[in-house]
């Protein structure tokens, strides 16, 4: 399989407060590349949200802005390709809303959520939470660290795929 995951933090509930993201790329059912950075938003922080993730205003005073990071990003939205994350309307809300905030066009491109996946294949599973489904497999998590979630939500789609068959994760692709 080749696919991007994809992970946001956010500073607070708008949509365009994206304020980390981490992309794990997998090519040919192997993990090739991660990116990660701090994004400084155009916005407020809630405490709240500092508190799950530890991100904080003074920790992207000097990271860049959402149009730069996009440059690095955008090759990997395209068409044909596969787009992941773990509860992707969340991560797909954060994207859409940041570009527009930006007037970026927002690309089209494929997606698959690993919660959807999890929900339907792992039905022993006390809940489909990131943490939870990450445990199932043994992968490493610290979580609410977008590179971690990323990584670990690109692992759990790898070893759903070795688990039930490539077949089986295209009903879950849109």
């Amino acid at each position: 399989m080749d696919f991007t995951a994809i992970d946001f933090e956010t500073a607070n509930r708008q949509t365009h407060s994206a304020c980390s993201v981490a992309l794990t790329i997998v090519r040919n059912s192997e993990i090739v590349d991660e990116y990660y950075t701090l994004i400084q938003p155009e916005t407020w922080f809630d405490r709240i949200n500092t508190q799950i993730h530890g991100i904080s205003e003074s920790d992207v005073v000097d990271a860049p802005k959402f149009p730069e990071v996009w440059k690095d990003m955008k090759q990997y939205f395209t068409d044909e390709q596969l787009v992941i994350a773990h509860n992707m309307p969340f991560d797909k809300r954060v994207l859409s809303g940041t570009l527009a905030y930006y007037n970026i066009q927002t690309p089209r491109f494929m997606t698959l959520c690993t919660v959807r996946s999890s929900r339907a294949l792992l039905k022993t599973l006390p809940n489909n939470k990131l943490n939870t489904v990450a445990a199932h497999y043994g992968i490493p998590l610290n979580h609410h660290h977008a590179q971690d979630d990323a990584r670990a939500c690109a692992t759990i789609l790898l070893n759903q795929e070795k688990e039930f068959g490539v077949s089986s994760l295209k009903r879950f692709v849109k």
